[in-house]
């Protein structure tokens, strides 16, 4: 799975300190996220594109 959530992070001037305050998440949890690392849960992958008032399928892709 491949994911855009940097791009939109940047996109969005923020940190991934900030997002995971909102998402009450560690960082490091951000961090492996992007870099495909950790593939997170529905509940997080709906909350992230809450944040970048986006759709879930323009954060999350299959390679």
């Amino acid at each position: 799975m491949k994911n855009t959530i940097k791009i939109h992070r940047v996109q969005h001037n923020m940190t991934q300190e900030d997002i995971a305050q909102q998402l009450e998440v560690s960082r490091q949890t951000i961090n492996a996220i992007e870099n495909n690392k950790y593939f997170p849960s529905l509940e997080l992958g709906l909350k992230l594109a809450k944040i970048f008032n986006c759709k879930v399928d323009e954060l999350f892709s299959l390679d």
